[in-house]
């Protein structure tokens, strides 16, 4: 048995080296120019993206989500590290209090020295609320693209360096056709640059975490994805196929305990150096914790295409059920749903499986979850995007309709120009001739599923018509978006169908494979 381990472990070393060889071979078919080219194109697109309004542009009281992250720079600025999280007389929660992990509140603090330095006024204490100057809104655009560039942006040329040197059978212009879907991607882009988040870091540091997987890096995963954790807790939503996949991989090793205590470690240790300021009591780390949990905004939020929101059409969970029994219910959902991913992943740890893992897991936080955002099918369309390749249609189908339910959302800010063109900007890629290689067949090849998949992207269309130009009725003023939402649930639910299937098909043509090696 010892030397079937050892044996593992000299065939996981000999895979590396001939990644490592593999990689240069890319570098020398010019992938990293055509890297270039396409990244350059994307920070063209995501600065005209940026000269559009964004959440809560002239709407006071509050604003929206731009004057959250403008406050928080404040905050951070002005107050100890001790003080960002602490309601008080000087730092009102009530007004956009930090609501995410302590790395995001460094973000705003490093972010807030720059505009500090060219524009004072934009985070002075108090009187910057609501600050939407010419030179104010520059800067803080310019904070969000160069957090796409230095994170994002490398943690995609990571993957695509790492991935690519192991599917032997992808071509250049494969490559080329991935690295635009990754980067050009609209929905991530409109979010950031148009409503105004800062989702690129930690998505980049989940893909340079996902990467690291992939070449075998295990310590250097887990540092960079217990980073994104405490960026945004929504990573949370990929933590199960994290999880699944390094535990099957210890339990294959020489010494299983040592390489999960190495783990382990790593883990802690990040999650310390993280949270010092805040290590000195229980109640300084309580207060922070319960800020990032904010069970009293209710199960969902709008008219997010999700399992409680859908069904509660139906079912009035939010007056049947108290919150503390919703919390249970919903707990116990994502963890049944997520589970047999997880399962497989311990069982039968793979690279492909591990990806396939990611999607499933963060389907199963995003449809039963607590308190789940319509931005939140980000979180399952990272990993489809990482799949392009292997599931092109899925992740067209996918893109199409997670684009679609934030519609309403982008309409509110004034997004509608940008999003019509970024979506004829990627069907246009997605589709150009020659880009990707004709190997993979229709996942939807018959007759039937055609018919189908047409009506749905017709009733697309008409929904999109009908938002823009039909006033709903008085008596149900969310109509549309209602019906927005009963249109993009089911195909949610179909790709969390077809992805679990799809990741424990692998288990069986994996034993098939062993089973003829044998014979």
């Amino acid at each position: 048995m010892g030397k079937k381990k050892e044996k593992k472990v000299m065939d996981d070393k000999v895979e590396v080296d001939r990644d490592n060889s593999a990689s240069w071979c890319l570098v020398q078919n010019g992938i990293g120019a055509s890297f270039f080219c396409i990244a350059l194109l994307a920070l063209l697109v995501r600065v005209a993206v940026s000269l559009h309004p964004y959440s809560g542009a002239g709407d006071p009281p509050k604003f929206g989500d731009y004057e959250a992250q403008r406050h928080w720079m404040e905050i951070t600025l002005n107050f100890p590290a001790t003080e960002w999280y602490h309601n008080s007389t000087t730092n009102d929660l009530s007004y956009w209090g930090l609501d995410y992990p302590p790395l995001t509140a460094y973000q705003s603090y490093v972010h807030g020295l720059f505009l500090r330095y060219f524009d004072p006024e934009s985070v002075s204490l108090f009187t910057s609320h609501g600050y939407e100057s010419h030179l104010g809104k520059l800067l803080m655009r310019w904070t969000v693209l160069s957090s796409d560039a230095l994170i994002f942006f490398p943690a995609v040329f990571y993957f695509v360096f790492v991935y690519h040197t192991y599917c032997n059978s992808s071509s250049r212009n494969d490559i080329v056709w991935h690295i635009s879907m990754l980067l050009l991607n609209p929905c991530m882009i409109l979010i950031d640059h148009g409503h105004f988040q800062y989702n690129c870091i930690s998505l980049g540091l989940t893909v340079g975490a996902i990467s690291a997987i992939l070449s075998q890096k295990d310590l250097v995963a887990s540092f960079l994805f217990t980073l994104a954790l405490n960026h945004k807790q929504m990573s949370a939503y990929f933590a199960p196929a994290f999880f699944g996949h390094l535990l099957g991989k210890c339990l294959r090793r020489k010494n299983p305990l040592l390489e999960v205590i190495k783990l382990g470690l790593v883990v802690i240790g990040t999650f310390a150096v993280v949270w010092w300021p805040y290590l000195h009591s229980a109640d300084a780390i309580f207060r922070v914790l319960s800020r990032l949990a904010p069970f009293e905004r209710g199960i969902y939020e709008d008219y997010v295409a999700n399992f409680w929101c859908t069904t509660s059409i139906l079912i009035k969970w939010k007056q049947l059920f108290t919150i503390q029994s919703l919390r249970l219910i919903s707990f116990t959902a994502t963890v049944l749903t997520c589970l047999p991913s997880m399962v497989q992943q311990v069982l039968s740890p793979s690279r492909k499986g591990f990806l396939y893992g990611l999607m499933n897991s963060s389907f199963s936080f995003y449809l039963f979850s607590f308190q789940v955002h319509e931005k939140s099918i980000l979180l399952p369309l990272l990993p489809a995007s990482l799949l392009a390749l292997e599931e092109p249609h899925t992740f067209q189908w996918l893109t199409h309709h997670a684009l679609f339910s934030m519609f309403p959302l982008l309409c509110r800010d004034k997004l509608i120009l940008p999003y019509m063109v970024l979506y004829a900007l990627f069907t246009l890629l997605y589709f150009t001739p020659g880009q990707r290689s004709q190997k993979k067949k229709p996942d939807h090849s018959s007759f039937t599923a055609s018919i189908m998949m047409g009506f749905l992207y017709l009733c697309s269309f008409i929904l999109h018509t009908v938002y823009l130009t039909i006033r709903p009725p008085e008596k149900f003023p969310y109509l549309f978006e209602a019906m927005i939402m009963l249109l993009c649930f089911p195909q949610f639910l179909f790709c969390a169908f077809y992805s679990n299937a799809k990741q424990w098909l692998l288990s069986k043509h994996s034993a098939v494979d062993k089973e003829k090696k044998l014979n």
